[in-house]
């Protein structure tokens, strides 16, 4: 069986690689980007990582920075007239996945056109306005390298899935060095958002030889690292491995789709505002023991490469400390339950029916090991909601 390999054409990667990026453009043939970025990026002057070496390397450009976390149609609409508009010969998205999605939506929609809700899954596009050239500020989505982007549709409340080749940057920077000030929070729910994707590209149904490799790796980097990262925030050997996990994973689930936990996780971002990172933690640790005796050696074997089963250990028992793994990291991490979110138990239940017809529209809940039914999602919503064992 043959699989095609889908990445960026350039990816530069290592602490103070973003000192470079205007040698990265010039390759891309980019003289006036725009950047997408995020307010607190200005606010805070952390824009100023991108923004001096491009002063310095002469090149002008312009800022969006009206980027919102789970980036909406309206949103995407605003930045694409601004790209259109401006005469800009390229994009820079400079963030977490919010910023990098809205630069691939943007892009998608200035050379098609249309509503986003047009290139939703299956529906995808090949090619895009401009040169993309993304660069992650967080240890998490792995946006830089895959073709996907996810954006809300705001008359429907639908958390959409575009995956096709328009939505793949041409050039990625994956510098570390722009996480270390990154708080728990964020590194926490980052952090289990890659090793989510990992674990879903590993498991697949669509998997292959390449994405396998890339989750291998991803989850022994994320697995030895996570929590140092989360508890010792300037540990730089911790968010190197965490940044480089991240992009890994990232190249795994684009070349192996994820599964039943980004199914069910998008419609709870769309309509609770939950961020994506934490609510695929929420929801991790039940669809893995959903999932756990249709894949038990992929599990078991996950759960050898993350460091909580060795190599005596049966593959059932394997598996199991993997799920055990997954709870405690949960516990550890101080990942909220719904309610403890503050989400209202009667909006919730209100809408699981909702939500599992929006995760099996998006087709990623046919790529689980064991597929589930509309009533199986529903029953997995509910113990979500409980966090039961």
């Amino acid at each position: 069986m043959s699989a095609t390999i889908f990445g960026p054409r350039i990816m530069l990667i290592g602490g103070g690689s973003i000192g470079r990026v205007g040698e990265v453009l010039q390759k891309l043939r980019v003289s006036r980007p725009l950047i997408v970025t995020d307010p607190y990026m200005v606010s805070s002057g952390m824009i100023a990582q991108l923004t001096d070496p491009l002063s310095k390397a002469g090149i002008a450009y312009d800022v969006f920075s009206e980027t919102v976390p789970d980036p909406t149609t309206t949103v995407v609409s605003a930045g694409t007239e601004r790209l259109r508009s401006g005469g800009f010969d390229g994009l820079i998205g400079f963030g977490g996945g919010s910023p990098m999605d809205t630069a691939k939506a943007m892009n998608i929609l200035a050379a098609h056109g249309g509503q986003m809700r047009d290139y939703k899954v299956p529906n995808g596009v090949d090619t895009a306005a401009v040169p993309l050239l993304c660069i992650p500020t967080t240890a998490g989505t792995g946006s830089e390298v895959t073709r996907g982007t996810v954006i809300t549709d705001v008359e429907t409340d639908e958390k959409m899935l575009v995956m096709c080749l328009a939505g793949q940057a041409d050039a990625a920077i994956v510098d570390y060095e722009l996480t270390m000030k990154k708080p728990f929070r964020l590194t926490a729910d980052t952090g289990i958002d890659s090793f989510t994707h990992a674990l879903e590209a590993f498991v697949s149904q669509k998997r292959n030889p390449y994405s396998d490799s890339m989750a291998i790796a991803a989850m022994e980097r994320i697995g030895a690292n996570l929590k140092t990262a989360c508890f010792e925030p300037d540990n730089r050997a911790a968010r190197e491995q965490m940044m480089l996990g991240a992009t890994q994973a990232g190249l795994a689930f684009s070349n192996a789709s994820v599964a039943l936990v980004h199914g069910m996780s998008r419609p709870i971002g769309a309509h609770f505002h939950v961020p994506h990172g934490l609510s695929n933690a929420m929801l991790l640790p039940a669809v893995t023991k959903f999932s756990l005796e249709s894949a038990l050696d992929r599990y078991a074997q996950a759960g050898r490469l993350i460091g909580a089963a060795d190599a005596k250990d049966s593959d059932e028992t394997a598996a199991n400390k993997l799920l055990d793994w997954l709870y405690q990291t949960n516990e550890e991490l101080q990942v909220p339950t719904p309610p403890a979110y503050g989400i209202e138990e009667a909006k919730w239940t209100g809408l699981m029916e909702t939500m599992a017809s929006q995760c099996i529209a998006s087709g990623s809940h046919a790529n689980n090991p064991r597929i589930p039914e509309h009533g199986e999602i529903v029953e997995l919503y509910k113990q979500v909601w409980a966090a039961n064992r």
